[in-house]
């Protein structure tokens, strides 16, 4: 029977760096990095642009089916590409960022996109990192390490308007709060995969720490439960 890759669950809220972390993370261990929030933007970008209707089930289940999504590291960014081109830049604007929130909270798309979530991660060589909302209750329960990120809504208002304004994305801090909270709400109530930590999950909270701090924490949890998985020798 093969073995199947390490798995490290990191879930949170929108801005409490999971990102940044899983790919730090992901390097440092020579893990493959699946952002499965980026999964759900193609699916609203795809969406928008073919004019599909959240509502409507027949032609969401049509693009799902043949959608064609991938990740590749490029020097310290991963790239989405969907359908093989490169859509980083156009899945990260605000308004997608809301339409993903809703068009995640339908079953039929989390269902859809589950098994693309799951194979993407265990067709890595050596193990993945999972970002997203509900990896470590929904995706991977049985994941080998489980984390929750999370930050005060203040500061992660304030980075998610640092980087559209590096972006140069003309948004205000009340504005970007205010999308903030409607994400928050409609990821936490939702009735599929609400966002919340696994019973088993660490809990870290990122609000002070800096990213290096955050991501040695993990390695070395990740590095220990690796090491004692190991078989011993005889």
């Amino acid at each position: 029977m093969t073995e199947r890759p390490f798995i490290v669950a990191i879930d949170g809220p929108a801005g409490a760096g999971k990102s940044t972390v899983s790919r730090v993370l992901a390097r440092r261990l020579g893990f493959t990095l699946v952002d499965t929030g980026a999964i759900y933007r193609s699916a609203a970008l795809v969406a928008q642009s073919e004019g599909v209707g959240f509502e409507d089930e027949s032609r969401l289940t049509e693009f799902l089916d043949r959608m064609r999504l991938s990740f590749r590291m490029t020097g310290d960014d991963n790239r989405v590409l969907l359908g093989g081109r490169d859509v980083s830049a156009e899945i990260r604007t605000p308004e997608i960022s809301m339409a993903a929130s809703q068009i995640s909270a339908k079953p039929l798309v989390r269902t859809a996109l589950l098994p693309l979530q799951r194979r993407l991660a265990l067709e890595a060589k050596h193990g993945a990192v999972l970002e997203g909302r509900d990896i470590g209750t929904v995706v991977f329960p049985d994941a080998e390490a489980k984390f929750f990120l999370q930050a005060s809504p203040e500061i992660r208002a304030r980075r998610r308007y640092e980087e559209l304004f590096q972006k140069g994305v003309e948004r205000s801090m009340g504005d970007v709060l205010a999308d903030q909270a409607r994400r928050d709400r409609d990821d936490s109530l939702r009735q599929i995969a609400p966002l919340r930590p696994a019973e088993d999950a660490i809990v870290l909270d990122s609000s002070l720490l800096p990213v290096s701090e955050v991501v040695q924490t993990m390695e070395r949890i990740v590095r220990e439960r690796m090491s004692a998985a190991k078989p011993g020798p005889g």
